[in-house]
């Protein structure tokens, strides 16, 4: 089971493989020109079932196998406050049992049916998938069917998985000194939103999470009108409509689901800072966030935009920031910067550096800012906007080619309020996105005033740094 941001199950993101800059310069035009027959071979097919379940199937007869996810638009941003984890808990307490499967065994009978299976949460939406032979995609619908309602969760149940999740937040984020620091920054970049609190939940708040609580966000949320299936692979709607019918369509939806509305952040005050210090750290690094605009809350082409914007200052060994700072300066033996522009309410983009021996963290983010500055004023060449244009277009028409991504990607960017047009059309306005527009956006966006800048640091360093009392 993982957890995650959002990000990373879609066209952009951990499924898209970027590729080299100097083969995807030749890339260019075929991708625009044959994006539209890809779409239209793709063509997944649709239907809803009675109680509000929406489903979605991409055929691909490649190979006798299926896979098989369920979406449910609830994520850590949704939890009560004060109870922070528990979506994430609630990951791992869909695993437990029912009244058909016992404890502990609904995973055992996919993987003795040759299956695989895993989850993931993130601020916006947890996902439960199998990836199985097509004679076997039954036995995993009505499994996942029966959990969807029908758990059992005593109390005793309840306190033991809580405590896994503690140990889990200690090993993941307690004992690693760059996801404390990442964590802080994030509760500084939003102060008065979900998205600034850990997908893990915050430790004391994990330790406090109630039956009563886990059930009353069980019974709420997890729900057929509020779940996508997405199944890919050897079926077709035909194939699939009567299972989903016999599975899912008999459950009962949840009325009068919930809202999904959240705090805005006030303005930003002027640039943040925070540092932290840990003797495991054996190297400083550098980070920065700034919030941003999302495919859930742009408008046109913006968050397009900023994705190639990304790409250009930090989105591979040919990026500025990696040009500049790792091979030019050699100030740094990283660098580079990314996006997570799929947040239902917003996103924001990430920097970050190593530095090289007896360099800084100040005189290495002086360079970084130079870099920006650059950019800002500036904006970028023509070879390098074909360049980013080119890799993130050929990232999606590669991740086409894997089944799992393309349910990945699907489920994902549904729950996000985004339709199969968006989705299909993806390369496509990427390879519209003009210079003006790059430009636009990152002046929008890499706003000094409302950055979280953060040094990590060994303890020796730390104390030397230290000013005079």
């Amino acid at each position: 089971m993982t957890r995650g941001g959002g990000a990373g199950k879609r066209w952009r993101g951990a499924l898209a493989v970027p590729l080299l800059a100097a083969s995807a310069l030749s890339f260019a035009t075929p991708f625009s020109a044959a994006t539209a027959a890809e779409s239209e071979a793709l063509a997944p097919e649709t239907f809803t079932l009675r109680n509000g379940m929406e489903v979605v199937v991409i055929t691909d007869r490649r190979a006798p196998v299926v896979t098989h996810m369920v979406w449910y638009r609830v994520g850590a941003a949704d939890e009560p406050h004060g109870q922070s984890g528990i979506a994430h808990f609630f990951e791992h307490l869909m695993f437990k049992g029912t009244d058909r499967i016992p404890v502990g065994e609904f995973s055992r009978i996919v993987q003795r049916n040759g299956g695989q299976l895993n989850a993931f949460t993130s601020w916006d939406y947890t996902a439960y998938y199998e990836r199985i032979a097509r004679d076997r995609l039954e036995l995993v619908m009505g499994m996942e069917a029966d959990r969807m309602r029908r758990l059992n969760l005593p109390a005793e149940l309840i306190a033991s998985e809580r405590d896994v999740i503690v140990e889990e937040r200690r090993s993941r984020i307690d004992n690693n000194p760059s996801a404390v620091l990442n964590e802080r920054m994030r509760a500084m970049l939003y102060p008065n939103h979900p998205y600034g609190v850990p997908v893990i939940g915050w430790l004391h708040e994990i330790q406090d999470l109630e039956h009563d609580e886990a059930l009353d966000f069980y019974r709420v949320w997890y729900a057929p009108n509020n779940a996508i299936l997405v199944v890919a692979g050897d079926v077709d709607a035909a194939e699939l409509r009567p299972l989903a019918e016999r599975h899912y369509g008999r459950l009962r939806p949840t009325r009068d689901l919930p809202a999904r509305t959240w705090t805005r952040a006030p303005p930003p005050v002027g640039p943040m800072r925070v540092t932290h210090s840990d003797p495991k750290v054996r190297q400083p690094s550098l980070q920065r966030l700034y919030p941003s605009i999302s495919y859930g809350t742009d408008v046109g082409r913006q968050a397009h935009a900023l994705d190639v914007a990304m790409e250009i200052l930090g989105g591979s060994e040919t990026s500025r920031l990696y040009r500049a700072l790792v091979e030019d300066e050699r100030l740094a033996v990283s660098a580079g910067a990314s996006g997570r522009t799929s947040g239902l309410a917003g996103g924001d983009v990430s920097f970050w550096a190593t530095p090289a021996e007896g360099v800084t963290l100040e005189r290495l983010e002086t360079a970084m800012d130079a870099v920006v500055a650059r950019f800002l004023e500036d904006g970028p060449t023509e070879q390098e906007l074909v360049r980013a244009r080119s890799n993130l277009a050929a990232a999606a028409i590669y991740a086409r080619d894997s089944q799992t991504s393309l349910a990945n990607i699907f489920g994902a960017s549904l729950a996000m309020g985004e339709s199969i047009a968006d989705i299909l059309n993806w390369p496509d306005d990427i390879e519209a996105v003009t210079r003006d527009e790059v430009m636009e956006i990152a002046r929008a966006t890499l706003d000094a005033s409302a950055s979280v800048t953060g040094h990590l640091l060994p303890e020796a360093a730390a104390v030397d740094q230290a000013p005079p009392e």
